[in-house]
């Protein structure tokens, strides 16, 4: 089992709310309305945790170990939407999300193949740790700053767990897992090329909701993303560039060979496929 020794290896650098983050370092000159605003959206995009949990619970009825891990991303997913919320609450209370819009962006997510999901939160993590270290940049306040770096390398830590359960999952279904990982990491690294980064946040999970079926779409502002990214913590080419470095790095060791543009990834992928149909068929 990898949950307990994770549970281990994030347990021994869980930050602690009240003591890790600097609240008396509040600066209310450097913090502007623009700037709070985001942190309402993040702290109301962080909350989505929860679906996303009840998603991964019900879709791994059959791995105990991966729900087990579970409990300790979404506590922790869950803590970054709580910090979030706390600083809105001690230093802009009139922009704390309320509970309507906290549970707005809770909706069941169709179910999706296991694998798939589990690679597309690998990504969704990696992308996360990138924007947050930006808007850490980005922002003058220095608790805010300091908050984001915080929750940034917890997405980093979150990212390696799930690695691990992906190096398990190729050492026990082979060329299924790695068809799985190719298929979703050619999607998420080719992805800001068409000027829209994918992440869990903005992908369509339920057809009954359509189109109303992304947690960007159920946020108070809706097109908040698109210009959080754009115009405001200005993710640009080269900071989309470090995101999908570290996807094709991270694959390259997954897959045990050298992967060095999203091309390479897509002929891989298709070298897979190719493999699959001349293996033979069992009776």
């Amino acid at each position: 089992m990898l949950y307990p020794d994770i549970f281990k290896s994030l347990e021994r650098v869980r930050w602690n709310m009240s003591t890790d983050v600097p609240w008396g370092d509040f600066d209310d000159t450097r913090l502007n309305d623009e700037q709070a605003a985001t942190i309402k959206m993040n702290a109301i995009t962080e909350w989505a945790a929860l679906p996303a949990t009840e998603m991964f619970l019900r879709d791994n009825l059959h791995d105990s170990d991966f729900s087990a891990f579970m409990s300790v991303w979404f506590f922790e997913e869950q803590k970054h939407s709580l910090v979030l919320i706390e600083y809105l609450r001690r230093f802009r209370p009139e922009l704390a999300p309320t509970e309507d819009e906290l549970h707005a962006v809770r909706f069941a997510f169709d179910p999706a193949p296991a694998l798939e999901t589990l690679m597309l939160h690998f990504c969704g993590e990696v992308r996360l740790n990138h924007w947050y270290r930006r808007a850490a940049e980005w922002h003058t306040e220095p608790v805010i700053r300091s908050i984001y770096d915080l929750i940034s390398r917890d997405e980093a830590r979150h990212a390696g767990a799930y690695l691990q359960y992906m190096k398990r999952a190729i050492a026990r279904v082979g060329d299924d897992a790695r068809a799985a990982f190719a298929k979703i990491g050619t999607l998420m690294a080719a992805s800001g090329r068409s000027g829209k980064p994918l992440h869990p946040t903005n992908l369509h999970v339920n057809r009954g909701l359509f189109p109303n079926d992304t947690v960007q779409s159920r946020l108070p502002d809706p097109q908040w993303l698109e210009r959080w990214l754009d115009a405001q913590i200005r993710f640009d080419k080269a900071w989309e560039s470090r995101v999908v470095t570290m996807l094709l790095r991270n694959l390259s060791s997954l897959f045990d060979r050298t992967i060095d543009s999203v091309a390479e990834l897509s002929r891989y992928r298709k070298e897979l496929a190719s493999r699959a149909c001349m293996a033979p068929q069992v009776a």
